[in-house]
């Protein structure tokens, strides 16, 4: 399989990308979840969010390597089984990740930086504060990376169970293309 996509599939630095997001944001998820019901003597209180911040800013940096890379490389046309609903569903989803994405990643990083204060990366660099000390703006921003969070998990979810629904019911080779699987159907 080659690297880049071409008009039939997904190469594999598509493939690859699309993984790993998917996979940090589940795993942000669940550490996120975890994190709020810390109490202050875990020894996890102060490691958890230091461990959700840095992979937060590499996805913040991964997710612009994406956004590049779709220009670059841009993505197989749509199957022609797909209703037209079915395309302007996908592409508005699609969208609607990605912008849900950088929305949780801006207001995740406006909570840690709202006090003037850098946000470390796993100790090899850091990010520092946009917007100097600025009361209010780390409840504002974690009232938007909540909404914004649980709206990408939910719409994460309606986009794998579309996946499957062209995988099983409809079996249309949707699925196989972004799992690097040969094609079912010759287009």
């Amino acid at each position: 399989m080659q690297l880049r996509n071409n008009s039939q599939r997904y190469g594999w630095i598509s493939i690859g990308l699309h993984w790993l997001v998917a996979m940090t944001v589940v795993g942000l998820f669940a550490l996120g979840l975890w994190m709020v019901d810390l109490g202050y003597y875990d020894a996890w209180y102060r490691k958890g969010p230091d461990l959700h911040r840095s992979i937060g800013i590499l996805l913040f940096l991964v997710m612009s390597a994406r956004l590049l890379w779709r220009w670059i490389s841009p993505p197989p046309a749509t199957l022609a089984t797909h209703q037209r609903w079915e395309v302007i569903l996908g592409h508005l989803a699609h969208w609607a990740l990605y912008g849900l994405l950088f929305v949780a990643m801006v207001s995740g990083y406006l909570i840690t930086s709202a006090d003037g204060s850098s946000v470390s990366v796993f100790n090899w660099f850091a990010v520092p504060s946009i917007t100097g000390h600025r009361s209010g703006l780390e409840e504002i921003a974690g009232d938007i990376h909540e909404i914004a969070v649980w709206s990408l998990i939910i719409l994460a979810g309606l986009h794998a169970l579309a996946a499957l629904k062209h995988h099983l019911l409809d079996r249309d080779d949707t699925l196989r293309r972004m799992l690097g699987m040969s094609l079912r159907q010759i287009p």
